[in-house]
């Protein structure tokens, strides 16, 4: 199993909302595990013999019942939300200061321009601004937690 195809499973885990999937095939095992809030998943890869022709095939076997149990329901609840993005990779922080407030709440209504969060980037600290006007639904990650670029921050009701 190459990297690529590591790689596509993981990503097809993380957006499906599935909890933990484990695929054995051959002399291959892998497992992955997401976390509640959509962060990282984590991932145990074990092969103990090369495996070559038969894994994508093995690959496409488990990954179709799983499309089909979780997907429709997390696609439906939050197509109807815009989805702000990490515009660069740091450390993402909810607050501009250790003792000072919050920027936004899950329900804080938010306008174009308005500061939602910050994010420090090798020793400067970006403040992220919204793009659209709305309320805030859910907030994706955790204060000081480190982000990548293009990570979901937040869900964002538009109407």
């Amino acid at each position: 199993m190459d990297l690529k195809e590591i790689q596509n499973l993981i990503k097809f885990v993380s957006n499906s909302g599935v909890a933990e999937v484990k695929l054995e095939t051959g002399d291959v095992k892998i497992t992955i595990r997401t976390t509640l809030e959509g962060n990282a998943p984590d991932i145990t890869y074990l092969q103990q013999a090369p495996v070559q022709q038969v894994v994508p095939q093995a690959i496409a076997a488990p990954a179709a019942p799983v499309q089909v149990a979780a997907p429709p329901v997390a696609v439906e609840e939050t197509s109807k939300y815009v989805t702000i993005k990490s515009p660069m990779i740091g450390t993402f922080y909810r607050k501009p200061a250790p003792d000072k407030p919050y920027f936004v709440e899950v329900g804080s209504s938010i306008g174009k321009g308005d500061v939602l969060c910050v994010v420090e980037a090798m020793k400067l600290f970006n403040e992220i601004e919204a793009e659209i006007s709305g309320k805030i639904v859910k907030i994706l990650v955790d204060d000081m937690s480190p982000i990548e670029f293009d990570q979901p921050l937040f869900l964002v009701d538009p109407s």
